[in-house]
């Protein structure tokens, strides 16, 4: 059955290729994103020029902007069965080397934009009692790592709002779902697109060379791993699909997609998931 779905952040990467895969299967797709009579405009006569798609100007850090974007498209389409958060913004450096400023640079973006379309589309999935939320969080966000401190961060908060979301939403048959990719080659990771950094560099100067040469093997690493496993940003639109497309109940709280893992993701989640039931019985049984 085709669905009315909207995504965020679809000018590159996960979200294009998810708006597309989304409208080849026949779902309705309203493909968010900013700037699409300035610099973005290009991707938006691309992706409008596609069946089954209509791009939507939308900025998550803005109340008016999701305000609008929203009231336009339950105009037309009447609800919206389906909301990937996917808009984000990656960044790196040592947690002293960022401004406050700057890490709120971050939450506005990985956090308040995420909290600003639940409250935008809640009202409509509580009274059909029905809807799907997919959240784009990372593999890495149920712990952290250094040099990206503040991106984790605000993933895992990102992590608590749908695992909280879920147990507060399911009177109105809303499910939602995080899923945590690993690292893949889309324009976050490749640098063509600015990410939020640590942004005091006499502070970074202080920690000497031993500190950049870590973050240099860390980055190293991680994008090496990208190449070995030949990392497919596709498998995350595949993914968020097979999410679409599973009867309502059968859906998983959290979809890790991350093959460089090789299952650690996984078994982090069970983990997790079996001691928060002993943790729920100690504290309510």
């Amino acid at each position: 059955m085709s669905k009315t779905i909207f995504i965020t952040g679809t000018s590159t990467g996960f979200g294009k290729l998810t708006a597309i895969t989304l409208a080849n299967a026949g779902h309705s797709v309203i493909a968010g994103m900013r700037n699409v009579a300035g610099k973005n405009a290009a991707v938006a006569q691309e992706l409008n020029a596609i069946p089954n798609i209509e791009v939507v100007e939308i900025d998550i850090i803005s109340d008016t902007s999701v305000q609008q974007a929203f009231e336009q498209v339950l105009a037309k389409y009447g609800k919206v069965d389906v909301l990937v958060n996917n808009a984000a913004v990656s960044g790196f450096g040592l947690l002293e080397g960022y401004s406050l400023d700057q890490v709120r640079n971050m939450f506005e973006v990985n956090v308040y934009g995420v909290l600003r379309t639940y409250q935008a589309v809640l009202p409509g999935m509580r009274k059909e009692k029905n809807g799907l939320i997919i959240n784009l969080t990372s593999g890495a966000s149920g712990h952290t790592l250094p040099f990206m401190v503040p991106y984790l961060a605000s993933k895992f908060v990102v992590e608590s709002i749908t695992e909280g979301a879920q147990g507060e939403l399911s009177d109105f048959g809303i499910e939602n779902v995080s899923i945590q990719p690993g690292v893949y080659p889309t324009e976050m990771n490749n640098g063509s697109k600015a990410g939020v950094h640590a942004d005091k560099p006499e502070i970074v100067a202080e920690y000497g060379n031993a500190a950049t040469e870590r973050f240099n093997a860390l980055g190293t690493a991680l994008f090496g791993k990208m190449e070995k496993f030949e990392m497919d940003p596709q498998t995350i639109a595949d993914g968020i699909l097979e999410l679409v497309n599973m009867p309502k109940g059968t859906r998983p709280l959290r979809m890790p997609l991350d093959a460089i893992a090789q299952g650690t993701d996984k078994e982090f989640i069970e983990t997790r998931a079996a001691i928060k039931e002993k943790w729920l019985a100690a504290y309510t049984a």
